[in-house]
């Protein structure tokens, strides 16, 4: 999964929080959260070797492409 999220196109890219027993790492144990999205951004940033700033810029972008609705 790693390797496919290093690759995938930067515009095909979503980040989500859907697994309440799962939580990213450093909060591993703790039922997860919405909060808990920036830690699993953070390690995908560092895994594509990108800048959270650039990853964030642009899974913000992707998000209002796809439900164009939620664009002010």
């Amino acid at each position: 999964m790693q390797e496919t999220a290093a690759r995938l196109p930067l515009d095909r890219l979503l980040i989500e929080t859907d697994s309440p027993f799962l939580a990213p790492v450093p909060n591993r144990g703790k039922t997860g959260e919405p909060a808990f999205v920036a830690d699993t951004a953070a390690f995908l940033a560092d895994l594509r070797g990108e800048s959270i700033e650039t990853l964030s810029s642009a899974t913000r972008e992707n998000f209002h492409t796809l439900f164009a609705k939620t664009r002010a």
